[in-house]
């Protein structure tokens, strides 16, 4: 927006009131911020919140937002930067804070991990003998979240914002498709604030704010249990904040005792109409139920043995925000303009978060990757209340669980389906879960492959524990079939939307950056960038005729993207539910297809990178000579009801084999093929990415001005000596110069193979490097890609 808005901030707590102090800071200072409750102790989260902030997650985006959170709330003197401490009593957590060490060296947070001695000296209320060690970060503390809400609101309130306390939202006014106001009751009655912008900034009451605007928020509002133990003549007083996540527990001082918080418990979901009239102390704080906390106290006693010596008082069951994924809510509604959400955000992010939000707002972009965070990454399925439920309840127990990168949720499922699926589960599938679909990773059917493999070419020694779970050997033998033979992989969880319309070309011109104004039966690869330059998503838009686009994307962010561009004259159709698609690649691919089909597959008769429609026996398929393993082959596409049909099809030949998930990644990293959410993201733009053959600088599109060609940092394949798992810290001469996005054993090449991002100095092939994986040095260097066929030779034949 080029004006300053009119904005309605619902809710005054710790994101309300650093998204106030944010916005105006930048200049919007018509900003009004309503909450039901007293200001600034409003009966939120925030006001029972401990504060305890730990910066370090698996997540980039989440730790820059703790991170930043804390910096701030430093410089506010709201912030204690006692440090934080993590302690393992089991091998497998020790091992896991190896890997968390890793996540903070990575994303540039300074820890370090200690014996049980330093864990004592830090503690000196828990017994060393009980530990295995430790992990340390200095910078870590406790936000007091009222003083934090207190002081960011005075500053945001000098700049001319107001707050209001004791105004209850009821209604959310639109017109047109826009948001046009708040209607709110208070002493004073009933009254409609204008506003041009609305943000849902209410935590766990944002489900029932949603609702007035017509919108699911996937949140589920969960008490947790915190309790203090009586006076403790030998404690501290103070000292970092601890976690025990071994027993789902935390700790913190206050003064002579000390706060429990538990995980430990059952999930005990509240509903919106059950806040209020449950609320004791405020609606926030539940009552409190011993018989839940007490395994949680003998198990603190255990870790703490002072505490054995009182007894635990002043408990609450207090509620939070969880959603299906743990992630935030970010972002615009699809359907109303001006309607914005900042949910489920903790104290140990709000200032992050609140930064990010002002920054799309005010500047249409954000500096930070919130891919993982946009509202609109759930698919339908996802946002019914059965599975906002049971998944945000699910998060509750596993928020200190040890979780592997891989690790798919267990129930519902299966929930999205692929017309494969029943000859999939015939030969043996392993299924993994993804967007709700279930992948298949590998094929028993395929073992007795195995016998003709050489163990370098398996690469099973490579791995560890670790690496191996998830995995299996038969991918070793589904990469030598497509490499050597023909192989089936099922690509309908891929995400397909039609673009047509008579100005479907020129706005699909402006909208990505390369040329796919061209004539009709061709594929582009080509990419989606912000206002920034960076890399929202890259696509695959095949031209089926002069104004329908069939559009290969990643997810539902580029539906939301692409639907809230399209101009009139253009519409804009997700293809996903009623079609499947199967990869049939590998030299032998030709010789499946040909006899099968009406259509010249020959070389000069079927071009790369270009889509034809016609038959594969009695189903009509688009057919698209594009392929993701490096291999000679075609995309065939078709309706859901004759996908069966098209597999047995292709089957009765005798001549594939079906290929699995872990398969199809060693094959497109040994091609160098980017996966987009892991290799790059909005962070990175085209060119560092390599990425800059898919941008035509000679037409305008969105992003265009913010690029350059010169990069300070480039993502390179690394040939490593034992296989990793991505987010690991790349160092060079002992210090972390970059950090790992994809990585798999390349069964071809016959190399454990990862993709990093690295400083362009670093990033000549044959520069030596280590990554840090689980504490180990593991010694690796930087190679030209891409490492199989560089001459293409394989694919364009």
């Amino acid at each position: 927006m080029t004006s300053r808005p009119r904005l309605v901030i619902i809710g005054a707590g710790i994101v309300g009131c650093a998204l106030a102090d944010e916005l105006t800071a930048r200049g919007w200072t018509d900003v009004t911020v309503v909450d039901r409750g007293p200001l600034h102790a409003t009966g939120g989260s925030s006001s029972h919140a401990p504060g305890l902030v730990f910066q370090t997650n698996p997540s980039k985006t989440m730790t820059e937002f703790a991170s930043y959170t804390v910096r701030k709330y430093t410089e506010l003197g709201c912030f204690e930067q006692v440090g934080g401490l993590e302690v393992a009593t089991t091998a497998e957590r020790w091992q896991d804070l190896h890997r968390k060490h890793g996540w903070a060296e990575a994303w540039g947070v300074e820890s370090r991990l200690i014996d049980p001695a330093a864990c004592g000296e830090l503690w000196p209320l828990l017994d060393p003998g009980k530990v295995l060690g430790g992990f340390h970060v200095p910078s870590d503390g406790l936000a007091t979240a009222v003083r934090c809400c207190e002081t960011q609101a005075r500053r945001a309130t000098e700049r001319g914002a107001r707050f209001l306390g004791g105004h209850t939202v009821v209604g959310v006014e639109q017109h047109g498709g826009r948001v046009t106001g708040v209607a709110v009751e208070s002493a004073d009655g009933h009254r409609v604030i204008q506003a041009d912008v609305v943000v849902c900034a209410a935590g766990f009451w944002g489900p029932s704010i949603g609702e007035l605007a017509g919108l699911t928020v996937p949140l589920l509002p969960l008490a947790h249990q915190y309790a203090k133990s009586g006076p403790l003549p030998g404690s501290p007083g103070t000292g970092p904040i601890l976690r025990h996540q071994d027993r789902d527990l935390y700790f913190r001082h206050h003064g002579d005792r000390v706060g429990v918080g538990s995980y430990a418990h059952r999930p005990m979901p509240v509903a919106q109409h059950e806040i209020g009239p449950r609320g004791t102390t405020m609606p926030s704080v539940q009552a409190f139920t011993e018989e839940d906390f007490d395994p949680a106290w003998r198990d603190a006693c255990e870790l703490l043995p002072p505490l054995a010596e009182t007894k635990y008082e002043d408990g609450i069951n207090g509620i939070f925000s969880f959603t299906p994924d743990g992630f935030p809510l970010i972002g615009e509604a699809p359907h109303l303009e001006g309607f914005w959400l900042a949910e489920a955000v903790w104290v140990t992010h709000s200032a992050g978060v609140a930064k990010a939000v002002a920054e799309l707002l005010v500047d249409g972009v954000t500096a930070t990757d919130l891919h993982e965070c946009e509202l609109s990454r759930f698919e339908p399925v996802q946002l019914s209340p059965a599975f906002i439920a049971e998944r945000g309840a699910q998060n509750f127990v596993e928020v200190y669980d040890v979780i592997h990168p891989l690790q798919p949720m267990e129930s519902p499922r299966p929930m999205r389906t692929s017309p494969f699926h029943p000859r999939q589960r015939e030969l043996g599938g392993f299924f993994l879960e993804g967007a709700g679909w279930e992948r298949p990773h590998w094929f028993e059917a395929n073992r007795p492959l195995l016998e003709d493999l050489a163990q370098d070419e398996i690469g099973a020694e490579r791995r560890d524990a670790w690496a191996g779970r998830y995995w299996s050997p038969i991918a070793a033998a589904e990469s030598r079939a497509t490499r050597e033979g023909v192989a089936l992989y099922d690509m309908t969880p891929l995400k397909r939307i039609e673009v047509g319309g008579p100005k479907a070309a020129a706005f699909l011109q402006w909208l990505t950056t390369n040329d796919v104004d061209k004539k009709p039966g061709s594929v582009t690869y080509t990419l989606l960038l912000d206002g920034k330059g960076g890399v929202r998503s890259d696509l695959t838009v095949a031209r089926i005729e002069e104004d329908r686009f069939q559009i290969g994307a990643n997810g539902n962010l580029d539906l939301d993207w692409i639907t809230r561009h399209a101009p009139g004259g253009v519409y804009v159709r997700d293809l996903t539910p009623g079609t499947c698609c199967v990869g049939v690649w590998g030299p032998h691919a030709r010789e499946l297809v040909q006899p099968l089909t009406d259509l010249d597959m020959s070389h000069t008769g079927f071009r790369y990178f270009s889509c034809k429609t016609g038959y594969v026996g009695h189903v009509p398929v688009t057919a698209m000579r594009v392929s993701y393993v490096g291999e000679l082959g075609w995309e065939l596409y078709t309706t859901a009801d004759l996908g069966l049909k098209l597999w047995d099809t292709l089957w009765a030949t005798g001549l594939p084999v079906a290929g699995g998930r872990a398969a199809f990644n060693s094959l497109r990293l040994e091609k160098g093929y980017r996966l987009w959410g892991v290799d790059m993201t909005p962070e990175h733009d085209p060119y560092e990415a390599g990425l800059g053959f898919a941008v035509k600088m000679g037409k305008d599109f969105v992003g265009r001005d913010a690029l350059s060609s010169e990069v300070t940092r480039r993502l390179v394949p690394l040939l490593t000596a034992e296989v990793v798992m991505g987010k690991e810290p790349v160092r060079h001469d002992g210090r972390a110069v970059g950090y790992v996005t994809s990585a798999a054993y390349g069964h071809t090449i016959r190399r454990p193979i990862a993709y990093a991002w690295l400083p362009a100095e670093l990033a000549e092939p044959g520069t030596s490097v280590e990554v840090a994986y689980f504490g180990r040095r593991v010694p690796a260097e930087v190679a030209a890609e891409p490492l199989f066929d560089p001459k293409m030779e394989k694919i364009r034949r």
